[in-house]
């Protein structure tokens, strides 16, 4: 029988069977995934996992409604339902704290639990993310809107990477595959119904809240996104004082698999930053 490697441990955070992978040791660090369809923890951050593992422990759950996770009968997908699910993940495992990255859908939970919860989070990473107001473009309203078939995922993967000749037929069926499974589609389909642009707005956070943010934030961003827009992260490297904004050319949505290296790398060195300053004043508290 053939591993499934989008299947971790498991356990319950808030209530839900939650499916996630934790990997490595160090200071946590929680990966959010998207929002396509089909999309597991594994399959968004397989590229992510093992590099940033390398120097720290990576937490990477599905969310409720994606992936492995328990779909529970009745479940209202929301923000509130999303962020409680993360916390009581963190709390199960017992971290008080971590580093928060999230990617589309899941940089605007990151915001969100940033903003309910700060003393939860050290830093916090956003990658071609929700959380502000946008008019919804053709490439999120195809995401969300996607019925299952070999055809319309292979449209969706050209929609989400610049670089097209990383989008194969295979990858598709793959993708497609996964968004058949029980459950699955029906879930997402009821998250973003139509007008699409309410899911939208359901993601964002309060411009006030998201000026108010404490942490040091870094911002990234594919400079040819077709799916959520460049000037999301520009609004948002302007919002956040503590925030440093870089931008991949020649990248779609997916900068974690187009650019993995480079991602990986930029994202480690921002964490290394913060165990550096924290090792630092352990070690004035320490003299003192």
């Amino acid at each position: 029988m053939t591993q499934n490697f989008e299947i971790g441990k498991t356990l319950l955070a808030n209530g839900i069977r939650t499916n996630y992978h934790d990997i490595g040791s160090g200071f946590p660090v929680l990966l959010i995934h998207g929002s396509g369809p089909g999309v597991s923890a594994w399959a968004n951050w397989r590229l992510t996992i093992p590099a940033l593992a390398a120097g720290r422990r990576v937490i990477a759950p599905d969310m409720v409604g994606f992936g492995f996770s328990e779909r529970p009968v009745g479940i209202h997908y929301d923000m509130e339902t999303w962020v409680a699910q993360a916390i009581g993940l963190l709390d199960a495992l017992n971290i008080e704290c971590a580093d928060l990255v999230g990617n589309s859908f899941g940089g605007g939970l990151a915001l969100a639990l940033a903003i309910r919860h700060p003393k939860r989070v050290r830093r916090l990473v956003l990658m071609g993310s929700a959380g502000v107001s946008f008019p919804i473009t053709p490439g999120l309203d195809a995401v969300w809107g996607y019925q299952p078939s070999i055809a319309n995922m292979r449209k969706l993967l050209d929609i989400f990477a610049f670089d097209r000749t990383l989008m194969s037929d295979g990858l598709a069926e793959l993708r497609y595959r996964a968004s058949i499974q029980p459950g699955f589609q029906e879930a997402f389909a009821s998250m973003f119904p139509e007008p699409r642009q309410n899911g939208v707005e359901a993601l964002a956070s309060r411009e006030e809240d998201i000026r108010a943010l404490p942490h040091e934030t870094l911002v990234i961003h594919g400079r040819e996104d077709r799916v959520l827009p460049l000037q999301n992260s520009l609004t948002l490297s302007a919002w956040i004082e503590r925030s440093q904004l870089h931008v991949f050319g020649r990248c779609g949505h997916w900068t974690q698999i187009e650019h993995a290296a480079r991602f990986t790398q930029l994202v480690g060195n921002f964490l290394d930053e913060a165990d550096a300053q924290a090792a630092a004043q352990a070690a004035q508290q320490a003299a003192h």
